[in-house]
């Protein structure tokens, strides 16, 4: 399918994929600002999210890769720079996986390659703090109003506690493009994947970034985008 998107600024094309029940304009709004003065920057609705109306989540990671794919031919955009995060960032190791000549670079956060140790009680705290989300009515309220399509399916997908790839998330085979990972400290999980990334991969950088944590271009924007910037201006 093809995303629906919003685009800002001129010349190379830099895709934000966006984290889990967002959408790309509410997402990375600060990195958007950032960019748009140099880079055209391309904010998609991940499939199932804000305008882009699908309701089938069977298959989602490889879907939402093709869904890339299909909207990159529609602006017939040949290679582009991805940057994700979260649920963003599993759809960008996918696309690139599967996809390597379209990518021009590749930098992701909030992914971990390897199961933790301590999976069964995070997905068990998730699936706590996702069931008061569906009883709070001004939350739904809020997300009912952001998305066209059902969100809470993904909800639901993620109460599987098989539900994260780590089957793809382990390696990063077949990737061309210089990869950057950028993490918060304060997840002890990812920091340490994405040092482990750095022997999988000939182009790996890793960024550790303080006094953040999972969503660290929330928490920490200036920083983590005056690393991708410094990340950028070194691919020709």
């Amino acid at each position: 399918m093809i995303l629906h998107s919003v685009e800002v600024g001129t010349g190379e094309p830099i895709v934000f994929l966006h984290t889990g029940l967002q959408t790309g304009m509410t997402d990375f709004e600060y990195q958007r600002e950032f960019f748009k003065d140099s880079f055209r920057v391309i904010l998609p609705d991940l499939r199932g999210h804000g305008q882009s109306i699908n309701n089938d989540l069977s298959n989602f990671f490889e879907d939402a890769a093709r869904d890339l794919l299909d909207t990159l031919e529609k602006k017939e955009m040949s290679s582009i720079h991805i940057v994700g995060a979260s649920l963003g960032a599993l759809v960008g190791l996918f696309f690139a996986k599967r996809f390597p000549e379209k990518v021009k670079s590749l930098t992701l956060s909030g992914i971990t390659p390897g199961k933790p140790e301590n999976w069964n009680q995070m997905h068990k705290e998730d699936v706590a703090v996702q069931t008061q989300l569906l009883q709070n009515e001004e939350a739904i309220h809020h997300f009912d109003q952001l998305h066209a399509a059902d969100w809470k399916q993904f909800l639901y997908m993620a109460r599987n506690d098989e539900w994260y790839p780590f089957e793809e998330t382990k390696d990063l085979a077949g990737i061309r493009s210089p990869i950057l990972l950028i993490v918060g400290e304060g997840n002890p999980n990812e920091t340490t994947g994405a040092i482990s990334y750095r022997s999988m991969h000939e182009n790996v950088h890793v960024s550790i970034i303080p006094f953040a944590s999972h969503l660290v271009h929330m928490e920490q924007p200036q920083l983590y985008s005056e690393v991708l910037k410094l990340f950028l201006k070194g691919i020709s």
